[in-house]
């Protein structure tokens, strides 16, 4: 087996930092001997003395521990952080990715797609280049999902596809290098590397800026791993390169990591404790979006809403954690901070004209000032993911989740008082350890009590580390999991078309994204509560040029009404701020188009 590297960046650039700082000083004591004149014949004991004060002159002023602790301290509140000497065993010219193709390919949600960007900056930066052809990249790098057993298993499937492609290599090429990067690589490390002797590299999603190195260290013919974890790497500094030049949205990555750890939940165990970015570094990465020209940004984190700045020492007052009435955390209460409704009031404040969204959330981090906030403004979406995982209260306490069934309804009544009109998503697992028929039934009459507009549902799949694996019972077989989570999908379609057709007859505000996969007569887009809406790619009188014949394009906001079975096209809108005063005059275009109504995600 081929040996592994994996070194420690703080404990490594501790160590080297220590024996340099010793043998400056120990070289800078001997220089000094040995420039005594010759002349100069001292007794044994002053030539003592002598020397004792000399190394005691030297010592006062040479580094102290503190210096050692500055060195190794994190330098990521720097916009601009210094760069970091290549490691003893390679050289600055090793560490260039020297024209060499990425193919880098995504799996799992959101976060994902944002560590894909944050990966590709970081290597771009080393002279890598990115390829959308798999025959031609010399880096094939898998961004991995572990969140259960199905998303893991399509990555060692996709390994032994790729094991076709390495060993066909031609010798006139490089070698092929394949990595695993994310949260697969941070859960089973090494069994990676033993099970697949093909992969090359493992890199967690702590462990991004490493990457130039690994990629090095693989060039010899070794594999090259890095999974751990840190308190405080938020990659603020580093600015996430967008995959697709049309793209009209954005991820944007505030916190990372959670700890409500949930008995059910990996994202601890993967992913780490929870940190924050700080406000001013997400604030200048929303400008930047803004100045390119993207109509919409979504604010990322594991729990996205528990954000809490505490980068600067000002930040961290007295002030209590305000959580939902009727909802309890898993950990101590924390104080001092910016929170979450800081952070939404300065980013949609940024550009009026952008549209703001946010995930995924915890149902107890909805304070009455957050809810207000996305009330008052018009750019941050009325919609809403409150996961509420079970309709039982005795799984939810299974579940660690820290509220009832009780308590999360009666936040989604405050929640529609709060924010009218406001579309609501949410998770569901069935199937969890000791569900019985009777905790399914009271899933099946949470979904017809709050009549979600889309869902995403899965059958639980239990996961090494948590606590549900540690001291539960994976007990419920799996064609019952799978007969329930067909029958939760059924209600789920059935109470979402119920409370999409409320919409009818409303003009509504869509992005458009651009060409449907559909037609290519179509556009498609989606409303402010993101469901998505296909509409005919037609002419259009422009509201901001009577008279002026424009048709819509990625990035533009559209009017539609719907209809009982369709949408028609109202007209084109320069300004989202002109919502209002457009759909009172709104001329309705006679022309059917299709909708989307129901996003379902679901895993067997």
């Amino acid at each position: 087996m081929r040996p592994v590297q994996c070194i420690l960046r703080v404990q490594r650039s501790l160590r080297w930092e220590w024996m340099t700082s010793v043998s400056w000083l120990l070289l800078k004591t001997c220089r000094a001997h040995s420039t005594l004149p010759s002349t100069a014949c001292p007794s044994p004991g002053q030539q003592e003395d002598g020397v004792r004060k000399d190394f005691s002159s030297r010592l006062a002023s040479g580094p102290t521990f503190q210096h050692f602790l500055s060195a190794s301290a994190p330098q990521e509140k720097s916009c601009s952080p210094e760069a970091e000497d290549p490691p003893p065993y390679l050289t600055v010219d090793e560490l260039l990715g020297r024209q060499r193709k990425v193919y880098l390919e995504t799996y799992g949600c959101q976060m994902n797609v944002n560590d894909t960007e944050i990966a590709w900056s970081i290597l771009q930066k080393s002279g890598y280049l990115r390829t959308s052809n798999l025959q031609e990249a010399d880096v094939i790098l898998l961004v991995t999902c572990s969140i259960r057993e199905k998303a893991e298993q399509t990555i060692w499937n996709r390994l032994h596809q790729l094991k076709t492609l390495k060993t066909k290599r031609p010798r006139s090429r490089v070698p092929l290098r394949i990595g695993i990067l994310g949260c697969m690589a941070e859960r089973l490390k090494e069994e990676i590397l033993n099970r697949e002797k093909m992969v090359d590299l493992l890199a967690g999603p702590d462990a991004y800026r490493d990457l130039p190195r690994l990629l090095a260290v693989t060039e010899s013919g070794q594999q090259a791993a890095n999974v751990l974890l840190s308190l405080d790497e938020t990659y603020a500094d580093v600015m996430p390169v967008q995959t697709s030049p049309s793209a009209t949205s954005a991820f944007v990555s505030i916190m990372r990591g959670c700890d409500n750890m949930c008995s059910y939940c990996i994202v601890p165990f993967t992913r780490g404790r929870e940190r924050s970015r700080p406000v001013a570094s997400i604030l200048e990465e929303v400008r930047k979006l803004s100045d390119q020209g993207l109509k919409e940004v979504t604010l990322l984190g594991q729990n996205v809403n528990s954000f809490r700045d505490s980068s600067e020492i000002q930040f961290n007052n007295a002030v209590s954690t305000n959580l939902s009435r009727g909802f309890t955390a898993n950990y101590k209460a924390k104080q001092g901070g910016l929170r979450f409704s800081h952070l939404l009031d300065q980013v949609s404040r940024v550009d009026p004209e952008m549209r703001i969204r946010f995930t995924s959330p915890h149902p107890k981090d909805f304070p009455d000032e957050v809810l207000q906030l996305i009330h008052e403004r018009d750019n941050i979406c009325k919609q809403i993911h409150l996961p509420a995982q079970s309709g039982s209260s005795r799984v939810l306490d299974a579940m660690r989740r820290g509220y009832s069934r009780e308590a999360y309804v009666q936040l989604v009544h405050h929640i529609r008082e709060s924010i009218p009109g406001v579309s609501l998503s949410s998770d569901f697992i069935t199937g969890f350890c000791g569900e019985t028929e009777e905790d399914h039934l009271q899933t099946v009459s949470l979904l017809r009590e709050v009549q979600y507009n889309m869902g995403f549902l899965f059958a639980y799949s239990m996961r090494q580390k948590t606590r549900a694996y540690h001291r539960l019972k994976d007990d419920v077989p799996e064609e019952v999991k799978l007969r329930r989570l067909e029958e939760l999908i059924t209600v789920f379609r059935e109470e979402a078309s119920k409370a999409n057709k409320i919409c009818v007859g409303c003009t509504q505000l869509v992005l458009v994204e651009g060409p449907s996969k559909r037609s290519a007569t179509d556009l498609c887009g989606r409303n402010d509560g993101n469901l998505k809406v296909i509409f005919p790619d037609a002419e259009l009188e422009d509201a901001a040029n009577p008279g002026l014949k424009v048709r819509a394009q990625p990035g533009d906001y559209v009017l539609v009404k719907e209809g009982q079975y369709d949408w028609s096209l109202t007209e084109v809108v320069p300004k989202l701020q002109r919502q209002v005063r457009l759909v009172s005059r709104s001329r309705l275009v006679e022309e059917r188009i299709s909708l989307c109504c129901v996003d379902i995600v679901y895993s067997h």
